[in-house]
């Protein structure tokens, strides 16, 4: 395993557009990921009488119709959350813009370090933990195989700030979340084949 040197045509990179793009699609992902699963109960669904807590003149108290008030503890929840999906519509041609512009960006700042391959003698977390210091990848950073191979994932698993994927899985946030991208050679051409306008 050695890290190789590429040069990729500024012709099939997008730097001129796509910026919004970008940020809609990392926000439409994002939003996607939330479980939407709050939930609070509002004055009809709390438990409770439809009887007055007491007569509506003559006690001195301001008048009061039923326990389940919002205004009463242990009554309902005005305007409170419920089960909702936060999902947002991207067009295809918009997510594959921002993907295209996220990777040429990743790939003109020198963020994209590409080996011939990934090669590991035994599934063993520290043999990655190794190399990739050797590369120089002090912080977040995704690897990436346009094949999974067990033994990479393996090694990869239980890094705390590396991610794993696939040429085709990788997403825009994926992209914009992580500093560094480790691929190989076949991983890396199946990126390129990704963004080819």
């Amino acid at each position: 395993m050695k890290k190789i040197d590429i040069t990729v045509d500024q012709a099939q990179l997008t730097l001129d557009k796509g910026e919004q793009a970008v940020k809609d699609a990392v926000t439409a992902i994002r939003n996607a990921m939330r479980a939407g699963t709050a939930s609070t109960k509002g004055k009809g669904e709390v438990a409770g009488s439809n009887k007055k807590p007491w007569k509506q003149k003559g006690t001195g108290n301001a008048r009061a119709g039923f326990r389940q008030s919002p205004v009463w503890r242990g009554g309902g929840v005005a305007h409170g959350p419920k089960p909702r999906d936060f999902s947002q519509k991207i067009n295809k041609k918009v997510m594959k813009l921002a993907f295209a512009r996220a990777l040429s960006d990743k790939i003109v700042a020198g963020d994209v370090i590409v080996v011939d391959e990934f090669a590991f003698e035994a599934p063993k977390t520290k043999l990655m933990a190794a190399f990739l210091k050797t590369l120089g990848v002090d912080r977040t950073a995704v690897v990436v195989q346009k094949d999974v191979d067990d033994t990479t994932l393996l090694v990869t698993s239980n890094l705390p700030r590396i991610d794993y994927s696939t040429a085709q899985a990788l997403d825009v946030y994926t992209v914009m979340a992580n500093r560094k991208i480790v691929c190989d050679k076949a991983g890396f051409d199946a990126l390129l084949a990704r963004i080819a306008k």
